[in-house]
């Protein structure tokens, strides 16, 4: 599938097909908004019911920083995919660094995140990325994470 209309909207079947993450992983509902190589904006729904808000914890649930942070990544993986088309096992990015985390509000149930990620630059195998996210139009979280195209050879 080939993607470059940027107001174009990913529903979970389409991310289900991109992201190798399945419940209670998949911590990313749908895609609102993209341009290939620049941007793009995910939506993150909290329930209650998710299953780390039971320990999370019990007095007082909150999302857990890694999850978030987690979330941020397969948005970021998102717009890789939807960029570049590469979705092969013989060639894939993988996560490897976070720079610059910081975290300002807590995330609790009923909240919806919305994710930026903002495409930096790419350089040899090392892609490079600022992620942001919102919860009620204030900033909780941002980051600069990057991720390395391992090419195998068959």
């Amino acid at each position: 599938m080939s993607f470059n209309h940027h107001d174009y909207i990913l529903d979970i079947k389409e991310i289900l097909r991109i992201l190798p993450h399945r419940y209670p992983m998949l911590l990313i509902d749908k895609i609102i908004k993209f341009k290939v190589f620049d941007y793009l904006k995910a939506l993150k729904n909290c329930s209650i019911n998710e299953p780390f808000f039971q320990g999370h914890f019990l007095e007082e649930p909150i999302f857990p920083g890694v999850l978030l942070i987690e979330s941020m990544t397969q948005a970021a993986a998102i717009l890789i995919y939807v960029s570049t088309g590469i979705l092969r096992i013989n060639q894939l990015y993988y996560f490897i660094g976070i720079e610059n985390a910081r975290f300002k509000k807590n995330v609790i149930p009923g909240d919806q995140i919305i994710i930026t990620v903002i495409y930096l630059k790419t350089q040899k195998n090392l892609v490079k990325f600022k992620v942001f996210a919102m919860v009620n139009n204030q900033k909780i979280c941002y980051a600069t994470i990057l991720f390395y195209k391992k090419v195998y050879i068959k």
